[in-house]
């Protein structure tokens, strides 16, 4: 089968499309034939080999994964001898970062619980784009932060994969909105209903007199007390991911604004495909679709990450086949 391979890590020029073994599934395994995979951040660290700690999970000196690309959607292929939720021209999903990645190829294996049944309401390109960023904007703002209706609400790298959904996930829950992403990439938010979209090459929401009941933050660029600043008493800000130091200054001081500022401070830790229920049924109701900014195809993936460094509106989608 087609995929596209790398054996260092390093910039997109390591990437290349060979022919490689056809996986087979294990006895728990479903076997997909790939119509399309998506770009997410994880896919650039596991490229680029950073934050070097990284390497410690996923291989020191090489790369664990040859094969990249965590979000999956196609057809069933073939399924192991226990698998009883799916048969051989299922369409399915799902985000197989738990498991062994595989994406950018003809075929992908992993455990049928990596897997679910697509709507057929819902394109190949759409599902693809979907469980990943979806479910960490879902989990960070309904499991950790508590959203309600009417809460202030911001997040930070609302252009992006996660933030594109974000803003959707939190206006249909009926909060208001403040996005803050660079400058091109306003139109895309207020597009999808952002209440308020804040450019932070020009505007610096840590000094504004505005303050917010919860803080998601996709990018964490900033000091941990200037998002304390923004938060009103009882407010909570949530991390979904960031630079290792950012990770760590959290982990250090968040318990003590907590304490002392009555502020919650958390870190989100992602879970694969945790909420993509929910997901489903906001797509089905019509309050929720993936933004894709450009769909590639398979042999054009090198491309497809350039412009991902580069930075997207939204996500980034692989047709295949």
């Amino acid at each position: 089968m087609k995929a596209v391979v790398h054996d260092r890590y390093g910039s997109p020029d390591v990437l290349r499309l060979e022919d490689v073994p056809a996986p087979s599934p294990a006895p728990d395994d479903v076997l997909v034939r790939v119509r399309a995979a998506s770009l997410n951040s994880w896919d650039w660290d596991l490229l680029t080999g950073t934050p070097r700690a990284f390497r410690l999970a996923h291989g020191l000196l090489r790369p664990r994964h040859r094969v990249l690309g965590a979000d999956v959607a196609g057809h069933v292929e073939a399924v192991g001898d226990r698998v009883t939720r799916f048969a051989p021209g299922d369409e399915v999903f799902g985000d197989l970062s738990a498991h062994r990645w595989g994406g950018f190829a003809e075929l992908a294996v992993a455990p049928e619980a990596a897997w679910t049944r697509k709507p057929p309401s819902m394109g190949f390109e759409q599902a693809a784009a979907l469980p990943q960023a979806g479910c960490m904007a879902e989990q960070g703002l309904v499991d950790d932060g508590g959203i309600q209706p009417g809460h202030a609400v911001m997040i930070n790298g609302g252009g992006g994969g996660v933030g594109t959904f974000a803003i959707q996930i939190a206006r249909a829950i009926g909060a208001e909105v403040t996005a803050v992403d660079r400058t091109d990439k306003l139109d895309t938010m207020r597009a999808l209903g952002a209440d308020r979209v804040l450019d932070y090459t020009r505007e610096d929401f840590a000094r504004e007199a505005s303050r917010y009941d919860l803080i998601l933050d996709v990018t964490a660029h900033r000091s941990m007390f200037a998002y304390a600043r923004a938060l009103r008493r009882g407010g909570t800000y949530v991390m979904l991911g960031g630079a290792p130091g950012r990770i760590l200054q959290l982990v250090v001081v968040g318990p003590w604004i907590s304490w002392r500022q009555g502020k919650r401070m958390r870190l989100s830790i992602a879970k694969p495909n945790h909420g993509l229920a929910a997901l489903i049924e906001r797509f089905e109701a019509g309050t929720l679709t993936p933004v894709i900014d450009r769909v590639y195809a398979l042999d054009e993936v090198p491309e497809a990450f350039r412009h991902f460094g580069r930075g997207a509106h939204g996500k980034l989608v692989v047709r295949v086949g």
